[in-house]
């Protein structure tokens, strides 16, 4: 079998996570030599899809999930993107702007949401809150019907909205307009990594062979399975969650709209997003569920699902602790039954009336082809199911498993995948460029 030409940096895996270390790697360090594969014909075909993601550029201001600690991360790690969208002319291209909102229903939850606005106005400046006077002018269906009195946090001409595909093809874009050796192999799987004896890695591909000096896997689920198939990991396993999404016939809101999360749930609650994809209507969802398989829309290699899911005593300890939670249990239950046929619209559009009570089930369409799936990440050490990103990194190896806000964190993650391949291999990275292109803001508004 032909082995390929060394490469400094191999990358597995073309969503935003991949692409965005790419041109990282290609704009800011000295590294010469950076290969890529994508086992689909483009990049971003799966998670990173507009299709199935909600679009949004988590920034943790209307997250009502994220702790103050976490918010300041999120900020920090979103603003690249943000940035990279204004100072390189993807403005409307990739990046959108918009107004967004979380929506408080009820006393209880307006009591929350105001001491969250005390709080979090010092990290978020921009964020106002908005009553009902307001609302019935700015966004007037969120009050046609409603008996419950409301109140919302919100910010106005902010970044909300990204084609995370759109951006991906930019990154590829800009890596390859530098004067690297940058290869693109698409419609390429990667079966197999392996160290070879020369203290650098072998990756084999469905077509040949190539040799890098680093590797980093973002390929969702696979990541694991790439890392225990090499020995690392074994303390992981996971739990694959599949969402999926309704659209109304028309455009009815302008705004991202959230709702308050319930605290014992470990994913998003629903919200109401103007779809880039579909001339801005609104997109309501997710819904969230565990779905036996690794890729929403394609092929499921039940090997590859067996060993994901890595179930022992201690998984199974984790998923029992999930089920054994009544609101937990009811919220999975009402997904699942949000999934079939014939009742899932009707289930659905009673969540959905939570954000405009007037909409009726007539007013909604299952999204057909939509939807991803997210690799939430089980600690077996701990029996704990983490909601944040995995990473495994030995030597010249990174695996990353990235669930939501996964992308909105791409360039933070690229980041710090490029430093630690530059201190591994000896190479040089341009801070100061980094720091004036992606981690400041140079674009006036």
């Amino acid at each position: 079998m032909l082995i390929n030409k060394l490469f400094d940096t191999a990358v597995v895996g073309g969503g935003v996570a991949g692409t965005s270390l790419l041109f990282t790697l290609a704009q800011y360090t000295n590294l010469k030599n950076l290969i890529l594969f994508e086992k689909y014909d483009e990049v971003s075909e799966l998670n990173s899809n507009p299709k199935a993601n909600s679009q949004t550029l988590h920034v943790g201001d209307i997250e009502s999930n994220y702790t103050y600690e976490k918010a300041t991360t999120v900020k920090k790690n979103s603003s690249m993107v943000s940035n990279y969208i204004q100072n390189f002319d993807e403005v409307d291209k990739s990046g959108f702007r918009g107004d967004k909102m979380l929506l408080a229903v009820g006393e209880d939850e307006i009591l929350q949401l105001k001491k969250r606005y005390e709080e979090f106005k010092v990290l978020y400046p921009y964020l106002e809150l908005w009553d009902e006077e307001f609302l019935k002018e700015f966004e007037p269906k969120l009050l046609e019907g409603r008996s419950e009195p409301v109140l919302a946090m919100g910010a106005r001409g902010q970044i909300t909205t990204v084609n995370y595909k759109v951006l991906s093809e930019s990154f590829v874009q800009k890596a390859l307009d530098t004067n690297k050796n940058v290869q693109m192999r698409y419609n390429e799987e990667v079966t197999k990594i392996e160290s070879d004896l020369d203290g650098y890695y072998k990756i084999t591909t469905d077509t040949t062979t190539f040799r890098a000096k680093s590797v980093v896997v973002n390929a969702g689920a696979y990541s694991l399975l790439f890392a225990q198939s090499m020995g690392y990991g074994s303390e992981y396993a996971i739990l694959p969650i599949g969402g999926s999404f309704f659209f109304t016939k028309e455009k009815l809101l302008n705004s991202k709209v959230y709702t308050m999360q319930n605290p014992k749930l470990p994913f998003a609650a629903i919200h109401a997003d103007p779809d880039v994809t579909q001339n801005w209507n609104t997109r309501f969802g997710p819904t969230a569920f565990a779905l036996p398989k690794l890729e929403r829309y394609h092929t499921l290699h039940l090997k590859d699902l067996m060993s994901a899911l890595n179930i022992d005593e201690d998984v199974t300890k984790v998923y029992m602790s999930l089920i054994k939670d009544k609101t937990i249990r009811r919220y999975i239950l009402r997904n699942i039954l949000e999934e079939m046929p014939m009742i899932g619209k009707k289930i659905f559009v009673k969540d959905a009336r939570k954000v405009i009570p007037s909409l009726s089930e007539q007013d909604l369409t299952f999204a057909k082809g939509y939807g991803g799936m997210r690799p939430q990440v089980i600690d077996k050490k701990n029996q704990k199911l983490l909601l944040g990103e995995a990473k495994i990194e030995e030597g010249g190896l990174i695996f990353n498993m990235t669930p939501s806000p996964g992308a909105t964190s791409s360039l933070a993650i690229a980041l710090n995948d490029t430093l630690s391949i530059c201190k591994t291999l000896g190479a040089t990275f341009d801070s100061v460029a980094h720091d004036r292109e992606i981690q400041s803001l140079i674009i006036s508004r």
